[in-house]
């Protein structure tokens, strides 16, 4: 449910970033079971500055990867959202939807909940036809998230922005196409 520029789910709220939410970002995007499917680790400024990025993308389409907080305790959980790659991948253009939740709130269905709140604003306020998620094969339990949402496996690509000699480097593609 959108309300006030929001996404609402039972337990969450889906909304645009605020400054006290780099902090506890850094913090997130520092953990090294968060980040083990990322080539590395980001710094604080690189943290900052893709939540600087995504704040701006929000603010011009009204959509991206919002901030997350549990409705409850209103804490920052992480992002999830939509948004379009900037990499050319094998399958652009594209929206994918994505998370990055802290380990703390792992197991409690919360990318679940809030990738299917993003989702269904995908399909029925921007009308999307598809959209996608991808991840490293490696990643079992993004995909897992993945198939919880009703995506199906397509095929596995090389992302073009990990280096050639990473085992990160192959992915694998989810689609999810429109209701009828």
């Amino acid at each position: 449910m959108l309300s006030s520029n929001n996404l609402l789910t039972p337990r969450l709220r889906l909304r645009q970033w605020r400054p006290s939410d780099l902090a506890p970002f850094a913090a997130i995007n520092a953990d090294v079971d968060v980040m083990r499917y990322y080539p590395a680790l980001w710094t604080r400024a690189q943290s900052d500055g893709f939540a600087e990025r995504v704040t701006q993308l929000i603010e011009e389409r009204g959509w991206g990867f919002w901030a997350v907080e549990e409705r409850q305790s209103q804490q920052f959980t992480g992002f999830v959202g939509l948004h379009i790659p900037s990499a050319s991948l094998p399958f652009s253009p594209c929206v994918e939807v994505g998370w990055r939740l802290a380990k703390s709130y792992w197991g409690l269905g919360y990318a679940t909940e809030a990738a299917q709140s993003a989702i269904t604003f995908g399909f029925e306020q921007l009308h999307l036809e598809e959209i996608v998620a991808f991840s490293a094969i490696s990643n079992l339990k993004s995909r897992a998230v993945m198939e919880r949402l009703g995506m199906r496996r397509d095929c596995e690509f090389d992302h073009p922005q990990v280096p050639a000699e990473s085992k990160l480097r192959r992915h694998v593609l989810y689609r999810l196409s429109k209701p009828p």
